[in-house]
């Protein structure tokens, strides 16, 4: 099992964690509809990378089992070796996601998010791990096994947890060689000065040792340089190849053409305009994109939000038990679910009708499911109780929003 998969609790503990500190402290880091929207795209990512891991870690063997130059054993110092080679190659990995737009747009989703909590480390890009997966190939040539290399990668990714939040400041002589949420609240950072920084995972030696190291000045102005402004997750992961899109669009020599996909983000032929650079940004006038719902319906989003989080949990801890039909169709519709809420928090007036087709879809499905495998007449009672519920809320409650708020940075 994913060592990933296994922390979800600990992830949502965590967080409640977080959420209390905040409230206590009336700090403001948290807001319903970012907070959803971040923990949306992570589910994203965990469920199309169901089908993502057949292709990276199929490379990563077929190198193994055909290109290795030694058979490394997995003895606790090579295993120790191995974690900083993974680091290390994840800070490269990370560091070209950054400076590459055809890597960026896989990893832009990450960044999307306008605040900085512990829900924003599962804000993932679905297509990342396959964008940067050959940055882990040396490992494989060198002979580390497949087994410890995507324990070791998983072990990499959870330590990153903890340091996306604000509720933790500087940490004495750890900041030296560990990164630290100091550190990585600069990687967050949209001010021109911390853009493109901090790319370490677990050791910010990488960023002293190769020049991309910068200390925490002043606070960050969190997210990207063109705000998203969507609280859908399928569309923040679509918007950046759009915006990619348009610019291949925009030029129209070949040359330039190939040579925007490796160029870093904003760049441009100096007969288009040249790089467009960021622009600088101040706490204290920045402005947060907001949409605001009535309470009811944000509890209605809230709940809904949970069933849904049970539903993927279910799915991740059962991947093995699934057949491939049934895998598809759960993605599928786990996305579409992701995906009307999403558009609900926006306002959107065509929102009401697709979150009506959610629930008659989902109802039908897992009417279908539990009737083949696990067939209870209470559950077909509760089934029924909460679709009729929905139904009556949702038609009581929501109101299309034909405007956009918007709340300044520490509003």
């Amino acid at each position: 099992m994913n060592p990933i998969v296994l922390s979800i609790p600990i992830f949502f503990f965590l967080i409640g964690i977080e959420i209390i500190y905040d409230r206590i402290k009336h700090k403001n880091l948290y807001r319903l509809n970012d907070a959803v929207s971040n923990i949306s795209c992570g589910i994203f990512e965990q469920i199309t990378g169901v089908f993502a891991k057949v292709f990276t870690v199929a490379m990563y063997a077929f190198v193994y089992q055909h290109a290795r130059l030694f058979t490394i054993p997995n003895t606790w110092y090579w295993l120790v070796i191995l974690f900083f080679g993974v680091d290390l190659a994840y800070y490269w990995a990370h560091r070209k996601s950054h400076e590459i737009n055809l890597l960026w747009v896989g990893h832009v989703v990450h960044h999307q998010s306008e605040e900085y909590n512990l829900s924003v480390a599962l804000r993932q890009g679905a297509l990342q791990k396959i964008f940067t997966s050959f940055f882990y190939l040396p490992l494989a040539i060198l002979g580390f096994s497949v087994e410890y290399f995507l324990l070791l990668a998983a072990f990499n990714t959870l330590y990153q947890f903890w340091i996306h939040t604000e509720a933790i400041k500087k940490l004495g002589p750890l900041e030296w060689v560990m990164n630290t949420p100091s550190h990585h609240r600069v990687h967050h950072g949209r001010n021109p000065k911390y853009i493109d920084r901090n790319h370490a995972g677990v050791f910010i030696i990488w960023d002293k040792l190769f020049g991309t190291f910068q200390p925490e000045v002043e606070h960050p102005v969190y997210g990207i340089t063109t705000p998203i402004q969507t609280w859908d997750a399928v569309t923040s992961h679509v918007r950046p190849f759009q915006n990619l899109a348009r610019d291949w669009k925009l030029v129209h020599e070949w040359k330039y053409k190939l040579q925007l996909l490796f160029m870093k983000p904003g760049w441009l032929p100096q007969k288009y305009g040249g790089y467009r650079a960021p622009k600088e940004v101040f706490p204290e006038t920045y402005v947060k994109f907001q949409t605001k719902l009535n309470q009811q319906m944000n509890w209605y989003l809230l709940i809904h939000f949970i069933l849904i989080l049970v539903g993927t949990t279910f799915f991740l801890f059962n991947l093995l038990y699934l057949a491939l039909p049934l895998l598809i169709i759960f993605t599928i519709l786990i996305s579409f679910s992701i995906m009307s809420t999403g558009f609900l928090f926006e306002g959107k007036s065509p929102a009401k009708w697709i979150e009506v087709l959610r629930l008659l879809i989902v109802s039908i499905v897992l009417f279908t499911f539990f009737l083949k495998y696990s067939f209870s007449i209470s559950l077909v009672i509760s089934l029924t109780l909460i679709l009729t519920l929905s139904l009556i809320w949702l038609f009581r409650f929501y109101t299309p929003s034909l405007t956009h708020e918007r709340q300044t940075h520490f509003a």
